[in-house]
């Protein structure tokens, strides 16, 4: 088949982590939880490369790699705020609703622009990237902190 390639496999991996993530999270395997979501990140950091490189870039791929990117944060922002989880650390609300926001208004805004004016495209840009970076240190310095039980000053 042409369209899963080892890219698409790979985003589709990340996909099928997000509920395991979130299982692990809520039964108390927070190491586990932590490992997930960095063989998630892997999985994100190799999909492109091997699309790149191998040309492996499929129309599939390029609509799938945002909407996993986008369902593994706001799941795991989400995960780390919710309250009655035994978290020690947790995100706060505002942050939350913030990084939520964020994507909801990228989907509409992209969305509206589409059936505006036809198909565009809207390459990453270095500041999304960077928060986007931001958000995963944050989020795996709390699922860290939270795997060893201890309190940190950084969240």
């Amino acid at each position: 088949m042409r369209y899963l390639t080892l890219a698409n496999q790979l985003t589709i991996l990340r996909m099928l982590l997000i509920p395991a993530f979130v299982l692990l999270v809520v039964y108390g395997y927070l190491g586990s939880a932590l490992v997930t979501f960095l063989v998630a990140g892997v999985t994100d950091a190799l999909d492109g490369l091997i699309a790149r490189r191998a040309g492996q870039r499929t129309s599939l791929g390029a609509w799938l790699d945002p909407v996993a990117d986008k369902l593994l944060l706001v799941t795991t922002v989400a995960v780390l705020t919710w309250p009655g989880l035994g978290l020690v650390n947790r995100l706060p609300v505002w942050l939350t609703m913030l990084a939520i926001s964020r994507y909801v208004l990228i989907v509409l805004t992209v969305a509206v622009i589409n059936l505006a004016v036809g198909r565009r495209e809207f390459p990453p840009s270095i500041f999304g990237k960077m928060a986007t970076a931001i958000y995963i240190v944050t989020c795996v310095t709390i699922m860290y902190f939270n795997y060893l039980h201890r309190t940190s000053w950084l969240v």
